[in-house]
This record gives structure tokens, sequence and C-alpha cells, in this order.
């Protein structure tokens, strides 16, 4: 695999790129409007009515979110009553984060840690959890989805379950207008990218390169099945969190394909629990 430059990389390589990519994010998504640290600050919470719906109850359950970013939906889980701890592989994110626990009075329910999801187990020192969250836009950073699962399940505790709300992969397959398949679902191996721009609003970034990986979904539920996770549902849904193309319709702070239009699903819910 090559790096957006045309250069072979190794595993190191890709790591690198990323982090950079998103080390330099964080200086820019912590003053966008599409974070809005201060709305947060005043009492917002990032989760949506699904996801707080299909987890459940999280009081006095230890949570773990992978990938955290700065720390909002991990944060979001802790004004509910959870005791969580957040992990990503940006140290300038986990700064900042580290910093909302405290300015929303968490703090004492709150920890972050540095370092990358593969080497989770030994960061958290073998630290088993009730729940494992992977959020909105996660998977796409990581080659190797059965090494992840693998890694899940080793952080749950016996009847443990994780929950993982994520994009879906058939978005991936639409042109920009949203109206042709224009991309192939089984494209293998990672897509180097070199962007100005993250997805918020702000100035252009300085380190533009990064690698993603596409997984179908078939592989997602294979990873945590092969992992001995026991998948209790998975759930597609009709709506996004933003305008993903430009025929999509707001609905109550989601968007959504216009009546008549044909539907794909846009985001996808699945629950999987470590049995005994």
């Amino acid at each position: 695999m090559a790096d957006p430059y045309g250069h072979r990389m190794t595993d190191s390589d890709w790591l690198r790129i990323n982090r950079e990519n998103w080390d330099d994010r964080v200086r820019i998504h912590a003053l966008s409007e599409f974070y809005d640290l201060p709305g947060f600050r005043a009492g917002g919470s990032t989760l949506r009515t699904v996801e707080v719906d299909e987890v459940g109850d999280v009081s006095g359950k230890s949570l773990l979110h992978l990938q955290c970013h700065m720390g909002q939906d991990t944060l979001s889980w802790a004004r509910r009553g959870a005791d969580v701890t957040g992990l990503d592989f940006s140290a300038d994110a986990i700064r900042t984060a580290r910093g909302l626990a405290e300015d929303v009075g968490v703090a004492d329910r709150a920890r972050f840690v540095v370092a990358d999801v593969y080497d989770a187990p030994a960061a958290l020192d073998g630290q088993r959890f009730d729940i494992v969250y992977t959020g909105l836009g996660a998977l796409v950073w990581l080659p190797d989805l059965f090494r992840w699962a693998r890694v899940v399940s080793s952080l749950l505790e016996d009847g443990g379950f994780l929950y993982l709300a994520e994009f879906h992969p058939l978005t991936e397959l639409l042109g920009e207008d949203g109206r042709s398949v224009e991309h192939d679902y089984f494209e293998p191996g990672g897509r180097p990218e070199d962007f100005p721009y993250t997805y918020t609003d702000g100035p252009q970034l300085t380190k533009t390169a990064s690698v993603q990986w596409q997984h179908p979904l078939g592989e997602v539920v294979t990873a945590l099945a092969s992992a001995g996770l026991r998948i209790e549902f998975l759930h597609e849904h009709p709506t996004t969190l933003f305008r993903r193309y430009p025929v999509l319709e707001p609905d109550e702070g989601e968007w959504r394909f216009p009546p008549g239009h044909p539907r794909i699903p846009l985001m996808y819910s699945l629950r999987a629990t470590r049995t005994a």
C-alpha cells in the first residue's frame, strides 16, 4: 500500500500519518461551530436519541469509549451516570477531553488515556468494562477489524456488550449527487487521501494526508462473531447526521431522502455481548 504521495507504507507509517492528521484537526474542531464546545460546557449532549435508547440505563456502569476524539460523547455518557474512560491516539484530543471533563464537573468519573485502539488492553492495564462504545466515523481508521474485535472482546466483562453506531458503508457507493452508484463496495486495502479541510467549519489543515479503510457490513458482523461476541441486533437507519448528498432533506436535526426517492440505509447501530 502506498501513501497519498505514492510511497510504500508500513503499519507505523499509516499510524503516524493518521495521528498527525488528527492532531491537526483538534485545533480546528475545538473552535468549530460543528463541535460547539461552549454549548457542550453549558449542558449540551452529543448523543443521538437512538443511542441512548438502544444502550439503555448506564447509571453506575463502567463504559469505555474507543477512539473518543475530544471526549464529548464520552462525557455525555458520564452525565448520564456512567463511570467513563475515553481512549484516543491523539494526545492533543485527549488534552482537550481532560479539560472538558474538568469544565463540566465530571472529572471524578472520567479518565482519558492516550493510546492506539490496538494497544488498548495494555494501556488500560487489563481493565474490563460493562460497555464498550464506538461512535460514528471510527471504523474507517482501522485496517484490521478482526484484530479490533478481539481487542473489544478482551475489554468486556462477561455479560458486557459493545455498542457501535456507524455511518453505513453503502453511503460510500454513491456519487456526490446521491443518485448514482460510482464506487466499489468491496474496495480492497487502504485508501490514501489528501484533502485540505476537515469535515467541520474552520481553516485549512496543515497535515492533509490520511489513510482510510472501507469495511463492508458483513465484515463488521463476522469479525465480532469470530471474536466470540453474540450479536443482539443490527439496526439500519434511514437518517444521517449531516447533508451527505444534496438531495437529502432535514428531519428533526438529522437528514433523510425526500418522500418518493429510493432510499439506502445511511447509518447503522449494533449491539454485541460477550458471553461467559
